[in-house]
């Protein structure tokens, strides 16, 4: 399962073990338990890669491959690709923009996009710094 975490000031993308609807019923137990609102939609997420980084190609050839269509790629610009998943949005309220999106795939797509995002936020550090 892949688990993106949204906050106020950027967001995380993990892989996780577990399976989609473990997490989600640990998760709803997690909210009744504490007496906290829990929303639970089936939505979409993206995120962008630059187009120059390694594995991008492969990655197109990957989604190729998925007849599912969970996962989509689209070219934004001469810089960027962005990945658009389907999957669920949770958070406290349907118009929250803070919470957690989460989808399954295969573990090899799963591990290969998890991959693909942390060398793209190592390049951005580095062209930061």
């Amino acid at each position: 399962m892949l688990k993106l975490t949204y906050t106020e000031r950027s967001f995380c993308l993990e892989c996780i073990p577990q399976s989609l609807e473990e997490w989600v019923a640990q998760r709803v137990i997690f909210a009744m338990r504490v007496g906290q609102n829990l929303c639970v939609e089936p939505s979409t997420a993206s995120f962008l890669l630059p187009v120059d980084l390694p594995g991008v190609e492969a990655l197109k050839a990957e989604v190729k491959r998925d007849d599912r269509e969970v996962i989509a790629l689209c070219v934004c610009d001469s810089e960027y690709v962005e990945v658009t998943l389907r999957g669920s949005w949770l958070s406290n309220s349907a118009e929250d923009s803070v919470g957690v999106f989460i989808t399954t795939m295969s573990d090899r797509t799963e591990f290969f996009l998890q991959k693909l995002w942390q060398e793209a936020q190592a390049c951005a550090s580095v062209m930061s710094e």
